[in-house]
């Protein structure tokens, strides 16, 4: 069983896989688009997510982490100085999937993989409709103020020692 193990293997072995990922993700931003394969973009689209993470932090561990996984290093400050500058705002979701259809050699799903561009627009959540109230709740309750003034005048009495004194003598 499978249990809590994410991602395809792709019909390669741990170090091909991971390898070919570092490869794909450097020439990813390198190029800011590229044509693959359903499967890989998919796979891509979630390591290339948290570098552009890495790059919105902006700090010399983050760019570390992420000189570890990328090849190049100027790829790497392109990120850090470009592309993770961009998605500020933007809470997530910096790549979009265009699928282009079957590769003529053996039928595979191509699609490409891109940066987004367009400016991000938080959604402005409907607020929930109100409900009525009965015309119990609408009636003002006419035992709340004397309870209130009884406080008040409670609160007065604690709050000047002279008074205070004179009630303990009592």
């Amino acid at each position: 069983m499978r249990h809590n193990k994410s991602g395809r293997r792709l019909g390669r072995t741990t170090s091909h896989r991971v390898a070919m990922f570092r490869n794909m993700v450097t020439s990813f931003f390198n190029h800011e688009r590229i044509t693959t394969t359903d499967a890989k973009a998919k796979e891509l689209r979630s390591i290339a997510d948290k570098m552009i993470t890495l790059g919105k932090r902006g700090d010399l561990h983050a760019m570390r982490l992420a000189a570890s996984y990328i090849r190049e290093k100027s790829v790497v400050t392109k990120l850090f100085t470009t592309i993770a500058p961009r998605y500020t705002a933007r809470p997530g979701g910096y790549t979009r999937i265009v699928k282009l259809g079957l590769r003529p050699g053996d039928n595979a799903q191509l699609a490409m993989i891109e940066l987004v561009e367009e400016e991000f627009t938080p959604k402005v959540k409907k607020a929930a409709p109100k409900v009525k109230a009965s015309a119990a709740a609408k009636a003002p309750k006419k035992e709340a103020a004397p309870a209130v003034e009884v406080i008040e005048e409670v609160k007065t009495k604690i709050a000047d020692p002279a008074v205070a004194c004179e009630a303990s003598a009592d």
